[in-house]
């Protein structure tokens, strides 16, 4: 749950510096909405972070919650993360490893549900 708030806090962060200090910089080095769609993703599963950190809390034996979590890391990292460099350094040494972050988001949500699922055979079984 601190991981999901302190991105989300960044990420409003980032919002906000893009709009007052950063919009030269930005149209310049960002013609195709880079930083847009960095931060779109970034608040998103930064909200996500938050959601995989109450269902890790609530349910601590399940380890494809905490899997969850740190997939979501990873593609907020390599996703957002290349994004954000390109946009604002026009460093494009990495964007290989961007559709490896959208894969781990997407790796992410599918860890998320096989866990949940889990839990709902596991607890409707009669003991």
């Amino acid at each position: 749950m601190a991981l999901g708030a302190g991105n989300a806090a960044l990420a409003i962060a980032l919002g906000a510096a893009a709009m007052h200090g950063l919009r030269a910089l930005l149209a310049a080095n960002d013609p195709a909405g880079w930083f847009a769609t960095a931060l779109h993703y970034h608040q998103l599963h930064a909200l996500g972070l938050i959601l995989v950190g109450l269902a890790a809390a609530r349910f601590p034996a399940s380890r494809g919650f905490a899997w969850s979590g740190w997939l979501l890391v990873a593609g907020i990292v390599l996703f957002c993360g290349n994004l954000y460099l390109r946009s604002l350094a026009g460093i494009h040494t990495f964007h290989a490893a961007t559709p490896y972050g959208g894969g781990a988001f997407i790796l992410a949500w599918l860890v998320f549900a096989g866990a949940a699922l889990r839990l709902r055979t596991t607890t409707s079984q009669p003991s």
